[in-house]
């Protein structure tokens, strides 16, 4: 697995397919927007993102739902002090 901090040999970008994004948002859920296969700790898998649909996975742990958000971080005060660490990218690129 590559080192998130370390610099990735990133594809081409002529050559890649849709870009898929995700923010964490400010004391919410990771808002993933772009094509995406998840798959869960069961071994169930998900093909999400293809129709334009945005997905929402929870990181404050309270979810009914997981790995979806069900927005139980608004009801608990969730507090996400965490910021990513690693080489930011430029919106140029």
């Amino acid at each position: 697995m590559t080192d998130p901090r370390s610099p990735a040999e990133a594809p081409d970008a002529s050559s890649a397919g849709p870009r898929v994004e995700i923010k964490a948002r400010e004391n919410g859920p990771y808002r993933v927007e772009g094509p995406i296969r998840l798959i869960d700790a069961d071994g169930n898998e998900y093909d999400l993102g293809e129709r334009g649909e945005v997905i929402a996975l929870c990181r404050c742990g309270g979810s009914t739902t997981k790995p979806f958000c069900d927005g139980t971080h608004s009801r608990t005060g969730f507090d996400a002090a965490e910021r990513a660490v690693g080489q930011e990218l430029s919106s140029e690129g």
